[in-house]
Parts: C-alpha cells; sequence; structure tokens
C-alpha cells in the first residue's frame, strides 16, 4: 500500500464510496450542498451513524432542527436516535425577549462569536473523530455580513486542521449567487441535485465537484432516498468490468431460427429486435431466454410495456412454458415502472443481477418503455451504450425490443439505437393472399456469417415456427409484395 495515500474513511453510502474510490480522505472539511429535500440532512446521519458502528467518537452540531425532529428523522429509516450524539444549538431566547436583548453590541457580533465558542469547546471537550455542522444557513444568518461569515469558517477549518477529524458542513444554497469561496475552503463539495419531471418521481442526481488530490468518478450519479438512507447509484463504466468469457454462441432450440445467425447468436453481444407492434418481437426474445433458461442458464427479463400476468398467459398460451422455469428459478421477469425508476438505478439492478446471480441472458423489453425514464433522448445512447457494453464484456448475451411507429410499409423511429447493437433483427408485416403475415431478418450481425433471406414467421399455438426463404415474393419489405413466378411459368 502506497503509504502517500491519504487514509480513506467509509462514508455510511456504500455507492458513494465508490465514487471517491473508497471513502473520504480522512480529516479533512468537506461541504454537502442542495436544496432543501435533497437528502443532506439524511446522508449527514448516515456518516456520523457509520461512525458509531465503528467505535469512533462523533457528534452531531444542529443549528436548525430541533433534536426532536432528528430523531424522528432517524426513527422514521429505522435507526435508533441513541446511536445519535447530536449537540443542539438553538439562538439563544434572549433575543424574544425585549427586555434581555442586546443594546450595546450588534446581535450579529455576540451570537455568532458565542455559538463559534460554544461549537468549539465542546469539540475540544468531546475529541470526535466525526463531525457534522448543520446547516451553514444559520452560521450566515447569525453573521450577517458576507466577510465575517467567512473569516468565521476560515477560522473553523485552522481549529479543526491536526486534530483528525473529518468534518462535514451542510448547507442548503439558500443564500443568493453561488458561493465559490466557500467552496475554495472546503477539500471536497458534494452537491445533491432534485430534478423535477413532468410525470412520476422526482429525479435526484448527486455530483462529486472536487476532491483535493483524490481520484473520483466525474459525472452524475443517481441516487434514491429510501428507508433506511441515501441509496447511491454509481455511473457505470463499461472498461472497469473487462472480464473473460468463452465466445460461444447461444441457440433458440429452433433450428430455422439459428441457422438465420449462422448457428446462434453470439455470447458478450446485444442483439436488437425492431418492428412495428405486434409482430413478435417480445415472443421472439422470450424464444432465446427460455431456451436458455431450460439449460440452466440464469435468465432475466425486464418488462416495461406489459403487465406479468399477461405477459406470462400469453406465453403460456402459445406453449412457451416460462412459469415452470421460474419456478426452478432459472427464469425471473420482473415489472419496470419507467415513472418511478431513473436510468442509474435501473443500470444498477442489472449490474446485480449479473454479478451476484451469474445472470448469462438479459431481456430489456422494451426500449420505448426504457426511454420514457430518461429525463432527455439525448441521454439514452450513452446510458445504453454503457450498460450493453458493461454486459457485452461480462459475457451476456442481451436482447433489446424496440417499437417502430407504423404498421406497414415506411416505419419511423424516435432514436437510432441500431449502430449500438452487434446484431440487428428485423421484423416486419405483409399482405400475402388476403391475409397479415410476419416476417424476420437478419439485417446485421458485427461477428460470424448470416443469412440475408427474408422468412415467414407464425405464432402458433405450439410457439413459433419459421419458414422457408420467401423466394416467390418480390417487395415483401414494402408491406404489399408481388408475386414473383419463375421465368418459364406465364401468369
Amino acid at each position: 500500500m502506497n503509504q502517500n495515500l491519504p487514509r480513506r474513511i467509509e462514508t455510511g453510502v456504500r455507492g458513494l464510496d465508490d465514487i471517491l474510490s473508497g471513502g473520504f480522505p480522512a480529516g479533512q472539511m468537506y461541504l454537502i450542498e442542495g436544496d432543501p429535500g435533497t437528502g443532506k440532512t439524511t446522508f449527514a446521519m448516515q456518516f456520523i451513524l457509520a461512525g458509531v458502528s465503528r467505535g469512533g467518537k462523533t457528534l452531531y452540531v444542529t443549528l436548525s432542527e430541533s433534536r426532536d425532529e432528528l430523531e424522528s428523522s432517524a426513527s422514521s429509516h429505522g435507526w435508533n436516535p441513541k446511536d445519535l450524539p447530536i449537540a443542539e444549538f438553538v439562538p439563544s431566547e434572549a433575543i424574544l425577549n425585549p427586555e434581555e436583548q442586546y443594546t450595546i453590541f450588534r446581535p450579529s457580533e455576540v451570537e455568532l462569536s458565542d455559538t463559534i465558542q460554544k461549537l468549539t469547546k465542546l469539540i475540544d471537550e468531546v475529541k470526535p473523530d466525526r463531525v457534522v455542522i448543520d446547516s451553514l444557513s444559520e452560521l450566515r444568518l447569525l453573521a450577517a455580513d458576507a466577510m465575517r461569515y467567512r473569516r468565521q469558517l476560515l477560522a473553523l477549518k485552522h481549529f479543526f486542521a491536526g486534530r483528525d477529524c473529518t468534518v462535514l458542513l451542510l448547507d442548503d444554497r439558500t443564500a443568493e449567487g453561488s458561493d465559490t469561496q466557500l467552496q475554495s475552503i472546503a477539500h471536497g463539495v458534494i452537491r445533491l441535485e432534485k430534478r423535477h419531471r413532468s410525470y412520476g418521481v422526482t429525479r435526484r442526481q448527486l455530483e462529486v465537484v472536487k476532491l483535493r488530490g483524490s481520484a473520483f468518478r466525474e459525472g452524475f450519479h443517481d441516487y434514491s432516498i429510501l428507508r433506511g438512507g441515501l441509496c447511491v447509484y454509481p455511473r457505470l463504466v463499461a472498461q472497469e468490468h473487462l472480464d473473460p468469457f468463452a465466445g460461444d454462441r447461444i441457440s433458440s432450440d429452433l433450428q430455422s431460427l439459428d441457422q438465420m445467425f449462422g448457428g446462434g447468436i453470439n455470447r458478450g453481444s446485444s442483439s436488437l429486435l425492431i418492428g412495428p407492434s405486434g409482430c413478435g418481437k417480445s415472443t421472439l426474445a422470450m424464444v432465446y431466454a427460455l431456451a436458455a433458461a431450460k439449460r440452466g442458464e440464469r435468465t432475466i427479463v425486464y418488462v416495461f410495456d406489459e403487465m406479468l400476468r399477461t405477459a406470462q398467459e400469453r406465453l403460456e398460451s402459445i406453449g412457451m412454458h416460462v412459469r415452470a422455469e421460474i419456478s426452478k428459478g432459472t427464469l425471473s421477469m420482473i415489472q419496470v415502472d419507467p415513472a418511478t425508476l431513473s436510468p442509474g438505478e435501473f443500470a444498477a439492478q442489472i449490474r446485480a443481477d449479473v454479478d451476484e446471480n451469474d445472470t448469462r441472458v438479459v431481456v430489456i423489453d422494451s426500449l420505448n418503455g426504457y426511454l420514457t425514464s430518461m429525463p432527455g433522448e439525448r441521454d439514452l445512447n450513452v446510458h445504453l451504450h454503457e450498460l450493453t457494453s458493461y454486459l457485452n464484456q461480462k459475457g451476456v448475451a442481451t436482447f433489446l425490443v424496440y417499437t417502430q411507429h407504423g404498421l406497414v410499409g415506411q416505419m419511423e423511429t424516435e432514436v437510432d439505437v441500431s449502430y449500438l447493437s452487434d446484431t440487428v433483427i428485423l421484423l416486419r408485416y405483409f399482405e400475402a393472399r388476403g391475409s397479415l403475415r410476419k416476417l424476420v431478418s437478419v439485417v446485421k450481425q458485427r461477428v460470424g456469417h448470416h443469412e440475408e433471406t427474408l422468412r415467414e414467421m407464425k405464432i402458433t399455438p405450439e410457439g413459433i415456427q419459421i419458414g422457408e426463404p420467401l423466394v416467390s415474393f418480390r417487395g415483401v419489405m414494402t408491406g404489399v409484395p408481388e408475386l414473383e413466378l419463375p421465368a418459364n411459368v406465364k401468369a
């Protein structure tokens, strides 16, 4: 171990420790800023409780909320309020009594100095290794003057220097403008943000603005506030997960379908099934998922658009007995509500399932539902690229379902995600002999040979059937093909 690296202490939030490469460098002062409701106090409690659980001396200094309010908040998360060493600093009751108000000195001069003096005296007595000061907005009000306020904070930093004490300063950003001087005083700055969506739950994101002399994962990271505290989902970086795996192919147990891909789908690749609504994309993806589950390979299906009960009944009705594999534990189908899920949380769910359960096949049905969980379409490709790259490097076969607008003829696509997939499977409707039929074709496959034919696909009570290449038709992709007779046959 490099002796020059600073000692790290855990923050109490596992995902944040991952972002900070192990936690906070010990013995420094950190600024935690965010609007009201972003979870600053909850995070601060987790930080204090993490120190308590390791036998350290900790102190939570509150300048705004009362002890009862903090203990009530701790109880709501399932924590024991007795484990929180709270020091309550409240404004002097004298200012409420006209007879006891200051007449010679300005109240701000007396109150701020008195508060700082009491605080430093208490810290000298307790000698804690973790301290939280909640919040700076109260100190700012006591100071009244911005210059005096910053000088007192700088004095506090010098006071803590050399005491081997890690300090969190909470700031609710109620002051006008951005206090960059305050950020410069702190050794590190973490910003918590809320982003309101037009529908669904509020999306919360965390950013490490700075961390002096230490590596950390940059960018925005989704997090949620649950019973038990903040749950942070570090931004997925695919290059951090390079694992060797056998580069074989997985079979669908349908010879005619595997033949279209030159023997099967490559393991460690992503396949996009694209086409209009109702053409069989989800069912075709489930053919591979069910085949893998029957071989004993752990398979998981994330369903965005359809109710689980409806999806399972539909599959059972065509001879695909998914419930039997679900009962064995080889197949799992999970309902996803995009209105309550952030992209970071969804990626964290997949990563946990792959790492902890050795999942080999993942189906996301559909990308349209995944898209609605994004704050904007411009972010979809970035998130999807990292997610599919991570799964590919883990040797997972990924199937992505995407519904295009339209039914017959020209299709419309909101975003182009085909270039992110190793294999693109195109499904279409076409009309022939007075009936509406379905076709399937492999448009692209990066590794290995694949057919360039169009085959009819039928969904029957016995399952999916893949027919022979449609050699007797011309213009099938238009939706209204023409019968092409051999040259020696007259119409």
